[in-house]
């Protein structure tokens, strides 16, 4: 994956109160949910939009991926943490490009897999595969916990996520990927799916881990290594 921090400006007060209206009231957000705000309503009231993009063009670009975001799809999202999970079921042909617009509210987005915790506050950028493991946790938490996101406290995250094309030669190389491509067994696959150890496998939303899934839709006992 890749990260970095980017100079780019704070959301308007108008703005940052009409994200957290949606949020409680058309949302609802709970602890762990992660849902899609409309883009178009906020580009009305947000002059610095422009600026945003502009930043995460030039960022992706100096890291060797050209133009890649200009044909890639976009959306504003918004996060009251994150349970752990993988998006590769749903998205398993692409990366994410995240850049987080809300202050410091004490959350680190985290890959358990690569030990890897990130700093979520405004400006943070993040590229990473879509079947990497992630959440979005408190930063003094080793997992997901339900009592890190009391009613009283604002957690709630903001980002920009664009859907880069994984095939992408120069996206691959930028993330260290290497497939391995199995036509035989792809061919009798009717949707994407993430395997370990040659097994399906699902993901506990609590750790981070990995576990597989053994045939009756039951799952093994113990974690996959």
């Amino acid at each position: 994956m890749l990260s970095g921090l980017l100079d780019v400006p704070a959301p308007s007060a108008r703005l940052t109160a009409d994200w957290q209206r949606e949020t409680a009231l058309r949302l609802r957000l709970e602890p762990g949910d992660v849902e899609v705000l409309s883009l178009a309503r906020a580009r009305t009231r947000w002059p610095d939009y422009r600026h945003c993009v502009q930043a995460v063009a030039d960022w992706t670009r100096q890291r060797g991926l050209g133009d890649l975001l200009a044909a890639s799809e976009l959306a504003l999202m918004a996060c009251r943490g994150a349970r752990y999970h993988h998006d590769g079921a749903y998205y398993g042909g692409a990366s994410f490009c995240n850049l987080f617009l809300s202050e410091d509210r004490g959350l680190d987005l985290h890959f358990p897999a690569a030990e890897l915790r990130i700093a979520l506050t405004r400006g943070t950028i993040v590229v990473f595969d879509t079947g990497q493991p992630h959440a979005v946790i408190d930063r003094r938490s080793s997992g997901f916990a339900l009592a890190d996101f009391p009613p009283e406290q604002d957690r709630t995250q903001i980002f920009l996520s664009w859907e880069l094309p994984i095939e992408n030669a120069d996206l691959a190389q930028a993330l260290g990927i290497s497939f391995d491509i199995d036509p035989s067994t792809a061919l009798q696959l009717t949707e994407e799916q993430v395997w370990v150890n040659g097994a399906p496998a699902r993901l506990c939303p609590d750790s981070g881990r990995w576990c597989q899934t053994v045939v009756g839709n039951e799952d093994a006992s113990s974690a996959a290594t």
